[in-house]
């Protein structure tokens, strides 16, 4: 296990890729964790806002599991574990919560996220004892390369339509937006390598600007950074294990194997390293980080798509920068002020950037699509890659009774059924 905490060191040049297994000097390596700290807040703490939970305890148990899953992992799989949106659906419908405040009944999601954690550690088990052929055969990539592209197409309304509420906020994304791709077009060096980093701060310089200078939208409010404590703990809670709860939360263990399969799809094509025998301990991985942070009040985790973005744009894969933001994490889940300070970078600030990242998610299932040279001109790859993409980004949902399935969820088991049962329509026809 000591090799765990030993990268080599590498200096790159321009653009070349860090695996995971190197890492730029600590310093660049640092900058690197606080520019996926900033990734992953803005759905880490929304998350559990949505379903009543704790946002700093969130972000606290998200540090945690992020340094589990690396132990677990053998520090091999760059991957940050936030809050999962795949629960807020059933939490929902379990407790009965109303959307304002604290959840009265978030003991009993506890225990639906604490059974959900196992279900995927045990299919997480099992793909370690007996391989990952079985999963290849039903999810190939024509199948993974769709499910990672509806992830971030799937996401790209949350920018658009609920985090730019004004004309001004509106035209604040698109400066955004701009400010990153110069960042990633015409910078170079490290400064090129922080292209979401360094494009939200000059946005952020526009904005208050713009409004805090000029008048022209709502102006940057530090009062609550100002007014928070340096240090405080989150509140924990303790679970209670309903059985329908149970029910009704546990089934998400699915989605999540079809998102970090997914991403592990794409990291593998990011990296051309193969990252098939990492899968079982990935899935473990996440399954225990779920339990922990539910026996602690926290939200279910899963990898995060919006880190995976990151590391597409700046083609470094090291899983130093990962522990790295894990304990920023950490800090910022005991510290309300520096969650106040990230809080109050301007929304439309924020949905810049997640435009930009949610398309680079999107990317990456193309990507996969072209690094195994998937065939088109076969129409059950072009039926199958269709109808999925369409499921996805358009949020088809079904339910089951009181069970929602939405649309990252349809169009993973659409595409994985469709996979199937065309294939036995060709042997057959």
């Amino acid at each position: 296990m000591s090799s765990i905490f030993r990268w080599r060191e590498v200096r790159p040049a321009p653009g070349a890729v860090v695996a995971p297994d190197e890492r730029l000097p600590w310093p660049q390596t640092a900058a690197m964790g606080v520019q996926h700290v900033i990734a992953m807040f803005g759905a880490t703490v929304l998350a559990p806002i949505l379903m009543g939970f704790d946002p700093n305890l969130a972000i606290l148990m998200s540090g945690i599991g992020t340094l589990l899953f690396f132990l677990i992992t053998g520090g091999k799989v760059p991957s940050y574990l936030g809050s999962s949106f795949a629960f807020i659906g059933v939490v929902i419908a379990a407790t009965g919560y109303a959307g304002q405040g604290a959840n009265g009944n978030l003991g009993v999601a506890l225990g639906g996220i604490i059974a959900c954690g196992a279900v995927y550690t045990l299919i997480g088990l099992v793909v370690m004892a007996v391989g990952t052929r079985w999963i290849e055969a039903l999810m190939p990539p024509v199948v993974t390369g769709s499910v990672v592209a509806v992830i971030g197409l799937n996401l790209a309304g949350v920018p658009i339509k609920n985090m730019a509420p004004t004309s001004f906020d509106a035209w604040m994304q698109g400066v955004t937006f701009v400010c990153v791709a110069g960042v990633a077009v015409f910078t170079r060096g490290f400064t090129q390598r922080l292209l979401i980093l360094v494009g939200l701060i000059v946005a952020s310089i526009v904005y208050a600007v713009l409004t805090n200078g000029l008048g022209l939208g709502k102006p940057i409010d530090l009062s609550g950074v100002a007014g928070a404590a340096w240090f405080g703990a989150p509140n924990l809670a303790a679970p209670v294990f309903d059985s329908n709860a149970m029910l009704l939360i546990a089934p998400v263990a699915i989605i999540l194997v079809a998102e970090n399969l997914g991403h592990l799809k794409a990291v593998g094509a990011m990296t051309g390293r193969d990252m098939n025998p990492m899968m079982g301990r990935a899935f473990v991985g996440d399954g225990v980080a779920t339990m922990l942070s539910g026996s602690a009040g926290g939200t279910g985790v899963t990898t995060y798509a919006e880190n995976i973005g990151v590391m597409a744009a700046t083609k470094i894969y090291s899983t130093a920068m990962f522990v790295c933001a894990a304990l920023i994490a950490l800090l910022l889940g005991f510290s309300p002020k520096f969650g106040a300070l990230i809080q109050a970078i301007p929304l439309a600030v924020m949905g810049g950037v997640s435009i930009v990242v949610f398309g680079l998610i999107a990317v990456a299932g193309a990507k996969i699509w072209v690094d195994n040279k998937v065939d088109f001109s076969d129409n059950r790859n072009l039926v199958v890659a269709a109808i999925t993409l369409v499921l996805g980004t358009g949020d088809y949902t079904l339910k089951f009774g009181g069970f929602t399935l939405g649309g990252i969820g349809t169009a993973t088991f659409g595409a994985i059924l469709l996979w199937a049962l065309l294939g036995r329509r060709e042997a057959h026809g």
